[in-house]
């Protein structure tokens, strides 16, 4: 599609979450914020019969949405949110690299599967600004196109996908496994693989919650552009994603200041070189985040923080903050269905099988993975060798390669 028009407020929560949405299903879009134009809030008036009401989106073809839900919008970009029948041989739940994979892998031994991921297919892969270390890319690959390519090649396979369809709930019936989703459709297989990856962990202080899409963001390639210009922009956390994040806002402004909690960075050595290297970076280690404050436009005025050997205060003033200090597993729909272990990340056997027979884990959800995108492709494959022995061994489902 064409350039879509979100007009809307920092402060506003249904702005945030139909940003997030278009930004994870990586559709390009301009953003209008209605307190700082005068004519935009006019505008947005006009289309309401002299209501200001946000967001309001306008798509190229003149249609709009008003305070649209994720599946209003996930039908306006013309994405399937129903299967065509309830039941297939496995279920893939997550349609990150782990779950795409695996799901290809299936298509050729001839299982056939659902994919069902919550957001956009693709998962953390597609918000990366850049992937270097990705097998057969030596120049490395933009995140997007590389998650682009792996669904591409699943639907080549004519697997069944399906984005922006969460699975609220998981359980065993008999002989088969269940899903619900939260488009109010169950769906039926002889196995699942729950491959739903983990999300960016939040700092837990205050003001954060309230400021979260108002100058806090956890994704770098969604929002960065949003700051081109910026004097300065705040990236709390050291390891491979912050100073990966980092390196990419660097383009958009003047300084990029890094905060890590620990005495030291946690990034590989070659991109502390890099970060080291380049004369727009500040870097504050033993550190610790104490408060985001907020503007009287209600979006993010300063960052407070203390060093943790010497108690000194820091008073930030970035044009936004940006947060990646680990991952949370996305497994609450699970709601006990399957053992975790005490960070909540899904506990397996040896052949990836969880408590519940039947039911298999793979990538970054899955309790003591590696968290990186090889691993995660590697795990989907393996994990589907598994699920390919445990229908053979059902003698219901006619397992063969394909090609």
């Amino acid at each position: 599609m064409s350039t879509i028009t979100v007009y809307g407020a920092p402060w506003c929560p249904d702005c945030k979450r139909a940003k997030k949405f278009l930004g994870e299903h990586r559709v390009v879009y301009d953003w209008v914020d209605i307190d700082h134009d005068a004519d935009a809030e006019q505008r947005v008036m006009q289309l309401n019969e002299g209501k200001r009401i946000i967001p309001t989106i306008v798509f190229p073809d003149g249609s709009l949405l008003v305070e649209p839900s994720d599946a209003e919008l996930a039908g306006k970009l013309g994405l399937q949110l129903k299967a065509d029948r309830t039941f297939f041989d496995l279920l893939v739940i997550g349609g990150g690299p782990a779950g795409l994979t695996a799901s290809m892998y299936a298509a050729r031994e001839g299982i056939d599967a659902l994919v069902l991921d919550a957001s956009a297919l693709g998962g953390q892969a597609g918000v990366t600004e850049r992937i270097d270390n990705y097998p057969g890319f030596p120049e490395g690959i933009k995140g997007a196109e590389l998650a682009d390519r792996i669904v591409e090649q699943a639907r080549q396979y004519e697997v069944t996908l399906l984005a922006a369809v969460g699975v609220t709930a998981l359980r065993r019936e008999g002989p088969y496994v269940v899903v619900e989703t939260d488009q109010g459709d169950p769906y039926c297989g002889h196995a699942a693989l729950i491959a739903t990856g983990s999300s960016y962990r939040r700092l837990g202080v205050p003001g954060e919650e309230d400021l979260i899409g108002a100058g806090i963001h956890f994704c770098a390639t969604c929002d960065g552009p949003f700051y081109r210009g910026a004097d300065e922009l705040l990236m709390i956390g050291g390891g491979n994603s912050g100073l990966e994040e980092g390196l990419f806002l660097s383009q958009f402004a003047e300084r990029i200041r890094v905060v890590e909690f620990l005495p030291e960075l946690k990034a590989s050595a070659v991109l502390q070189e890099k970060v080291r290297s380049e004369p727009k970076f500040t870097v504050h280690t033993n550190t610790r985040i104490t408060a985001f404050e907020a503007s009287d436009a209600r979006t993010l005025a300063r960052v407070r923080a203390v060093d943790r050997e010497s108690g000194e205060e820091h008073v930030f003033e970035p044009a936004a903050a940006f947060v990646f200090v680990g991952l949370d597993p996305n497994t609450k729909f699970l709601q006990g269905a399957v053992d975790t272990d005490a960070g909540g990340f899904i506990t397996t056997a040896d052949n990836f099988e969880t408590s519940l027979p039947g039911v298999f884990a793979a990538g970054d959800v899955r309790s003591t993975s590696t968290k990186q995108l090889g691993a995660a492709t590697g795990e989907g494959i393996a994990a589907l060798i598994h699920i390919r022995q445990y229908l053979e061994r059902l003698g219901d489902v006619a397992v063969h390669e394909v090609g």
